[in-house]
C-alpha cells in the first residue's frame, strides 16, 4: 500500500488523501454499532463507533484481511457536532481497534440511518496485498 501525498500538500491528520494498493479487494457493508445478534448496547456515539469498528474487523477477518489492509473508510454520522465533540474518544477507539493506518477517509453527516438507534455507520474497502507486492 502506498499513501498518496502530492508534493507541497500538508499531511492530513488521521487519514490519507489517497491510497494505491494492489491485491484482492474486500468490500465491507455499512456496519452500525450493534452486536452480532443485532442488539444495540448503547445510544452513545463513541460506544457505537467502537462497536461498529469491531464489526468491521470481524467481517474483514472472514476474508483473511486485517485492519492494516483497509484502504478506504466512509463514516456516516447523524450528528456532526456530536461526532466532533467526541472525536478524542472515537479516535482512541480507532487506534485501539484499527491502528494508526493510513486509509483514505470520508465522513458525512446524514439526517438518519436505516436503523433508528444507529448514530454511526462505517463502510470499508480493504485490499489484501498480492504476495509479490
Amino acid at each position: 500500500m502506498l499513501v498518496l501525498l502530492p508534493p507541497g500538500w500538508p499531511r492530513p491528520r488521521g487519514y490519507a488523501n489517497g491510497v494505491l494498493a494492489r491485491g484482492q479487494m474486500v468490500f465491507v457493508a455499512g456496519m452500525v454499532g450493534w452486536d452480532a445478534e443485532g442488539v444495540f448496547h448503547t445510544d452513545d456515539l463513541a460506544g457505537q463507533a467502537r462497536q461498529a469498528l469491531q464489526n468491521v474487523v470481524a467481517v474483514l477477518a472472514e476474508a483473511g484481511a486485517r485492519p492494516e489492509h483497509i484502504v478506504r473508510m466512509t463514516w456516516y454520522v447523524t450528528d456532526k457536532r456530536e461526532y466532533l465533540a467526541r472525536n478524542k474518544e472515537i479516535g482512541a477507539a480507532y487506534r485501539e481497534i484499527i491502528g494508526s493506518y493510513n486509509a483514505a477517509m470520508t465522513a458525512v453527516e446524514v439526517s438518519a440511518l436505516m436503523e433508528d438507534r444507529a448514530k454511526v455507520e462505517i463502510e470499508v474497502t480493504a485490499v489484501i496485498p498480492d504476495e509479490a507486492g
